[in-house]
Order: structure tokens, then sequence, then C-alpha cells
């Protein structure tokens, strides 16, 4: 099965450590990452999509996709 992530957080360390967290899990960067303005709290964010193949199992939408 085939899985998508989209990572998201502030424009900081806390981001980076996400996805080297997701790498090391075997996650592999999709396309380029985003960054945005959010005027709400007035900060930068950051996005990454990330993709994983995992065999063995079916997709289910209950399933929470950062166990894999």
């Amino acid at each position: 099965m085939k899985l998508y992530r989209f990572l998201t957080g502030p424009d900081d360390s806390s981001f980076c450590h996400k996805v080297t967290a997701a790498l090391n899990k075997g996650w592999l960067l999709h396309g380029s990452p985003t960054y945005a303005f959010d005027a709400e709290t007035k900060t930068m964010r950051c996005g990454q999509a990330v993709f994983k193949e995992v065999d063995g199992f079916d997709y289910d939408p209950g399933m929470k996709l950062g166990d894999y």
C-alpha cells in the first residue's frame, strides 16, 4: 500500500525534527517544501509532503499514518 502525509509546523527546529523523524522511519520526500504566512498567529509555517510504501497491509481510512 502507498501512504501519503503532509507534515506541517512552525518555522523553527521542531519542523525540521518532525521531517527528520519521518525520514528515519522510511518516509520519502515528495516535492518541494512549502512556506507560508499564518495571518491568525502572525508566524511563518512550513509544510512537506512525504510518502511511503508498506507491504502486507491494506489501506483503511481509520489508520494512523504516522504509525508506519
